[in-house]
């Protein structure tokens, strides 16, 4: 029995996967072991034979609130973490869990913690898994920027699904709690396979650990120890939102209107071209015309340019002009009629 133990955790161990007192007894009774010991004499055996993998005093689980939503698709959490390619280069795994079951929705791999790499991971889980009511994430400009006063790219889009896009509090980390051990968990099972070369490798194992994670790997958190695929097989799915109308062009009298940079990175604006940046060619920008100057902002409601009115007449007003004031501008009024306008 002893030796059965051993050779289960160490199993465990090899596939990176959670190998403690709680894992190995489960796995026992999935491969049909019998006698399988308890749970406290594995943990005994593990001390005796010198393989029991010490850990820091933590708190008492009792000391933490903790809320689960009631069933699949009331809310999913989104996060990303960095990971290192055998050439040395960095890139983000973004990982999205469903609150109530803890299935891994999807996950995306991708060079940079970008709104796209957001919008695809989210996307990617919508079609696999259908809308959910809320998406919680932290405050990063690639998530949901909207406690800085930004619209972000991955809010815009899940909104206009009906999705309510939420964030934690700021300092309160333990809000995205079950993203953190999501990610130690992942870290654990890359550990043990080959290094990866490219984006292309790191997906592929990336996806393999989510289905072993999903139909496999009996979670600790969940009532009963069962997979997250089968909590989540367990409760009716939620209903999806219903997405939102379409929202109208800002009007004119609010002085903002959605834009075009041209391809030769040009804004026009009462009968003048504006010089702001090649590379935002082709790209969306929001255009404030205030009396004495205008204002470029991209989609997320960053300042690009600024600019006095040219005298009448004028037809170019290049990149390298006077724009005014240097520096950084809080413009609260701005910001506030960007978000209305979604």
């Amino acid at each position: 029995m002893v030796q059965q133990a051993l050779g289960v955790r160490a199993a465990l161990e090899a596939s990176g996967l959670d190998h403690g007192p709680i894992s190995v007894h489960d796995k026992m009774r999935a491969l049909g072991m019998s006698p399988v010991p308890a749970i406290a004499s594995l943990a005994r055996i593990f001390r005796q034979q010198g393989v029991a993998r010490l850990e820091p005093k933590k708190k008492p689980r009792a000391a933490y609130r903790r809320f689960v939503y009631p069933a699949p698709n009331a809310c999913w959490q989104l996060d990303a973490t960095e990971y290192v390619l055998s050439g040395g280069r960095k890139c983000v795994i973004f990982q999205l869990v469903d609150d109530h079951s803890r299935l891994a929705v999807a996950s995306h791999v991708s060079w940079g913690e970008t709104s796209e790499g957001a919008i695809a991971v989210v996307s990617k889980g919508i079609a696999a898994h259908g809308v959910p009511q809320r998406l919680l994430s932290d405050n990063g400009a690639a998530l949901n920027p909207s406690r800085r006063g930004m619209l972000g790219q991955l809010v815009a889009y899940v909104r206009s699904l009906g999705v309510d896009p939420i964030t934690g509090k700021p300092g309160k980390p333990t809000t995205q709690g079950k993203n953190e051990r999501f990610h130690q968990t992942l870290f654990r099972f890359l550990d043990k396979q080959p290094l990866a070369e490219t984006l292309e490798q790191l997906q592929t194992q990336v996806d393999a650990f989510d289905v072993i994670y999903n139909t496999e790997r009996p979670h600790q958190g969940l009532p009963g120890r069962v997979t997250p695929a089968s909590a989540w097989a367990a409760t009716p799915v939620v209903e999806p939102p219903r997405p939102l109308p379409q929202p109208a062009s800002p009007v004119e009298d609010e002085g903002v209107r959605m834009t075009r940079i041209h391809d030769n990175g040009t804004v026009y604006a009462r009968g003048t071209k504006f010089q702001v940046s090649r590379t935002l060619a082709g790209s969306t920008a929001y255009r404030v015309e205030e009396d004495d100057r205008l204002l470029i902002f991209d989609a997320d409601g960053t300042l690009l340019a600024e600019y006095p009115w040219p005298e009448p007449g004028t037809k170019y007003v290049g990149s390298g002009n006077p724009r005014g004031p240097r520096g950084p501008r809080k413009i609260p009024p701005v910001s506030d009629r960007l978000l209305a306008c979604v």
